[in-house]
């Protein structure tokens, strides 16, 4: 048996080993301080000090729930959550910091108090850097250590309820141009021009209606019909011009009764809104963002971009605030001025767009929903991208009169006219994507560019469905025996469906998918100014999907800014360059500040055989006499590639595409160029958008167009009834009709569709 005493001197080992590995040491309890046990001595200052660190790195971060629970209760006494938070926030606004940082310099250890000496540096967006010097009192309450809060910990200068005020100005917001220097967006004065009906004199109409032509540019033709749906109102809004031109035009003017004219300063946007959904609008700064920008030295009264490149370049736009942040006592009385700066004047941009190309693609496409792009082949750069319909930008300009009019129509179109559908419109690409499957074809091996298909009427390789060419639809002889490159030129659909059923059977269903990634699609071009979806092209599941995938159908989705990528890589060599449509910026005095580089953001991997095969293809398509755009783009001088497609939806017309690229720079000495022309359940492609893709190359080229649309009585004049293109190419007019394009997917109307989905 053991000695008791024995026993008793273990434990106390045992208990003095415990103790002594216990060494008192101070631990953070989150929110409330630093604990420290009674009786430490030393280890208070470091113990203090993590409680002021962790002041600061909640203040860094603008955490001031925590900042203020880390105070003492005294200090939680004198001031309420609400009024803590608001008094670091007015500091914030006022001094416009964006960074804040922080060292602790000293600590003056004590059982009760402790000081700790801290550096607090503002990184502001207008003045600069400005440090203070911070002694902090950190006090041991209830075995916590809390800060002494009081107002001098946020500025010296705010001690005894001093408060700061601001005063910022402005130079003024930078110009908007094209790539030659004409003007886009402007501040400038102007005129809201309108028609009070009552006061209208019937003789005189035809003169008004030509002097509203020559201010506005608008067409005889929508101005009267405008008035004549609106003569019962008490006012008609037409547009807005520059008060240069209004003055230039006085003495006809004042003449005309029931023309009413109203002045206005403001943002301009030239030609009611060159690219509008691009070039985007202001607005006054919402509530919920008047925090932010005043940190930028924003009063809060201002305009701002809020869409398109008004919103991506508002810093350079805007350029830098300057004004003064004084400290005032509580009577309002100026103490000192903390900080001042001079403003720093705007940017100008230029963007890439051609004015007068731009226009008339805009009103080449009116009438339409839909896209028209176009880039330069070899840079990317785009010289018009147009979403229809349009807008009148200047409606966002409160001082415009005619905004209490418009401005809630044009936001709640139900065709969306602020959506810029070159970018974010994703559709159904339709027989374009045949270049794809072609490509896919000639990589796997299985196909070459003289493999033979037997191109008929039906399709029924597909067990119970039978599908249709369009040569059934229209009562023209089948394309029959053809190699691959004639079922390009034809846009034989059983030759396509008969590829993508092929592919999946033998294992290799992923492959067109692939395919379409290396072209582009399925993922963004990269524009970095304006926003973008990035479309979509998923494997197929069943040979049904493998089918509809092969002719640009079922699930695929794509944006008209994506394939004018596609194609110009066809057409260049194999870049996919990111798009670019800013140009350069300069200062007021016209020092460039940054200039934009051509960059590619990816290369086609195809062989060069293969892309030669394409290439030939895409030629014909255009000079073939079988070929589905030879009709529309007859005569055209400048070579031209390209590819028709209809692309079947839900509703009762297709989408209609037309996509090609120029190859004639040597001779023309312009750089070649590509377009892409979407119109939205408009019919067939070789009927709508082969005829505006033709109009575009007539005004790059001759500056103007040259051949009326089969639609048009004259320029921009539409029919009173709606013309049809034959698959000959014969025009003749008759009432709209519900048609299909040669190389669309058709299903005959006795056969109800199974493969051939709508896709909205």
């Amino acid at each position: 048996m053991k000695n008791p005493l024995t026993i008793a001197t273990g434990i106390l080992i045992v208990l003095s080993f415990i103790l002594s590995s216990c060494t008192p040491s101070s631990f953070a309890v989150e929110g409330i301080g630093t604990v420290v046990p009674s009786g430490t001595g030393s280890l208070h200052a470091e113990a203090a000090k993590k409680t002021a660190e962790r002041f600061l790195d909640a203040w860094k971060n603008e955490d001031y729930a925590s900042m203020y629970d880390l105070t003492t209760l005294v200090s939680r006494d004198a001031i309420s959550r609400e009024d803590f938070e608001k008094k670091y926030r007015d500091v914030a606004q006022h001094l416009g910091f964006n960074e804040l940082n922080s060292q602790i310099l000293s600590v003056m250890p004590g059982e009760q108090v402790t000081q700790i000496g801290i550096r607090v540096t503002f990184k502001t967006t207008v003045f600069g850097e400005l440090s203070r010097d911070i002694v902090m009192n950190t006090t041991r309450e209830e075995n916590l250590w809390r800060v002494q809060w009081e107002d001098g910990l946020i500025l010296p200068e705010l001690r005894g309820g001093n408060r700061l005020t601001s005063d910022y100005d402005t130079a003024g917001r930078g110009d908007i141009y094209d790539r030659n220097g004409a003007p886009i967006a402007t501040q400038m004065d102007a005129v809201a021009i309108g028609l009070k009906p009552e006061d209208m004199l019937k003789p005189q109409e035809g003169n008004l209606l030509l002097a509203l032509t020559k201010l506005t540019g608008r067409t005889e033709e929508s101005l009267r019909k405008q008035i004549d749906a609106n003569r019962d109102s008490n006012y008609i809004p037409v547009s807005e011009v520059t008060s240069q031109a209004v003055q230039q035009m006085s003495d006809e003017l004042s003449l005309l009764r029931g023309l009413v004219l109203t002045p206005y300063k403001g943002r301009f946007y030239f030609n009611e809104g060159i690219a509008p959904q691009a070039i985007g609008y202001l607005l006054k700064i919402p509530p919920e963002k008047l925090e932010a920008y005043r940190r930028k030295g924003y009063s809060g009264e201002e305009t701002v971009g809020v869409s398109g490149l008004e919103a991506w370049a508002e810093d350079r736009l805007a350029g830098i605030r300057g004004g003064s942040v004084y400290v005032v006592d509580p009577r309002g009385n100026i103490i000192t001025r903390l900080a001042n700066a001079r403003s720093k004047a705007p940017e100008y941009m230029y963007t890439t767009i051609d004015k007068d190309l731009q226009v008339q693609a805009q009103r080449a496409i009116e009438g339409y929903r839909g896209a028209i792009v176009v880039m330069e082949r070899d840079t990317g750069k785009l010289l018009a991208l147009v979403s229809s319909p349009g807008y009148d930008a200047n409606l966002f300009e409160t001082n415009n009169f005619n905004s209490g009019y418009l401005l809630n129509k044009a936001i709640n179109d139900p065709d969306k006219a602020l959506l810029n559908r070159a970018t974010q419109g994703a559709y159904p690409l339709g027989s374009i994507f045949k270049i794809i499957t072609m490509s896919a074809a000639l990589e796997s091996g299985y196909f070459r560019s003289n493999t033979i298909y037997d191109c008929g009427y039906r399709f029924t390789e597909l067990p119970g469905t039978t599908l249709y060419d369009w040569t059934y639809q229209y009562g023209k002889s089948p394309s029959g025996k053809i190699d691959l490159i004639a079922g390009l030129v034809r846009s034989c659909n059983p030759y396509f469906w008969h590829i993508g059923l092929e592919l999946f059977k033998k294992g290799e269903a992923n492959d067109i998918v692939d395919h379409a990634a290396i072209y582009g699609l399925g993922k963004p071009t990269g524009i970095k100014e304006l926003e973008e979806v990035t479309g979509q092209v998923i494997d197929p599941k069943n040979e049904g999907d493998a089918v509809q995938l092969a002719i640009g159908q079922g699930s695929m989705l794509t944006t008209p800014l994506q394939v004018a990528v596609m194609i110009s890589a066809i057409g260049n060599g194999g870049n996919l360059f990111r798009p670019e449509i800013v140009s350069k910026f300069t200062t007021p005095d016209g020092n460039v500040t940054f200039t934009a580089e051509p960059e590619v953001m990816g290369k086609l991997t195809e062989r060069p055989q293969i892309m030669d095969v394409i290439r030939t293809a895409m030629r014909r398509v255009v000079t073939d006499e079988k070929g589905t755009a030879q009709p529309a783009l007859a005569g055209i001088q400048i070579p031209i590639y390209g590819k028709t497609g209809t692309a079947s939806t839900a509703e009762n017309e297709p989408h209609s595409w037309f996509a090609g690229y120029t190859d004639g720079a040597k001779e023309t000495k312009k750089p070649d160029i590509t377009i892409v022309v979407l119109a939205e359940n408009a019919g067939e492609g070789s009927m709508v958008a082969a005829p505006i893709f033709r109009r575009i190359i007539e005004v790059y080229y001759n500056g103007r167009p040259s051949k009326l649309f089969p639609w048009e009585s004259s320029l921009y004049v539409t029919r009173e009834a709606t013309p049809t293109v034959t698959p000959t190419g014969e025009v003749i007019e008759i009432p709209t009709i519900s048609t299909r394009e040669p190389d669309a997917a058709y299903e005959a109307p006795t056969v109800s569709p199974v493969l051939v989905s709508a896709t909205p």
